[in-house]
């Protein structure tokens, strides 16, 4: 399965985004990229708004925010009403921010987390079917608030 995906970071995230980027070309999801476009500094809100945007407005189907920790990235995306974002730190918390959680944004700290690591994170996420079930009421909280 292939997804239109929403990618942003700042300039702590900019390497990640661009490793995950060509990831997700190669593999045949289409991307869109919202920045930033380089290593200049700059405010992480400014990329992973319009992020949270386009998937809570249906322009993508899952979006992937990035930044130093991945922290504050989350916490913008989950400020948009219908965005479900976790910071990830391994595959299981993948697995379950997905599988329970229902997650359509992911955010990656690039300094909390190699290369490598973050790359699996990444396709195992994408992989990662929601479970339903006990979890559905859960979600409807959660989207209720």
């Amino acid at each position: 399965m292939t997804f239109r995906i929403a990618i942003g970071s700042d300039h702590a995230g900019f390497a990640y985004k661009e490793a995950i980027k060509r990831m997700l070309t190669a593999e045949g999801h289409t991307v869109l990229d919202l920045g930033t476009h380089s290593e200049a500094p700059c405010d992480y809100p400014d990329f992973c708004r319009p992020v949270a945007l386009a998937v809570a407005g249906g322009e993508c189907d899952r979006g992937i925010v990035l930044g130093g920790s991945g922290n504050g990235e989350a916490m913008v995306a989950n400020r948009v009403r219908g965005v479900r974002c976790g910071l990830c730190w391994n595959e299981q918390v993948a697995i379950w921010n997905r599988a329970h959680n229902d997650a359509n944004v992911l955010s990656l700290g690039q300094r909390t987390v190699s290369e490598e690591t973050a790359l699996a994170i990444v396709r195992t996420w994408l992989a990662t079917p929601f479970e339903g079930g006990r979890h559905i009421p859960r979600i409807q909280k959660i989207d209720a608030y």
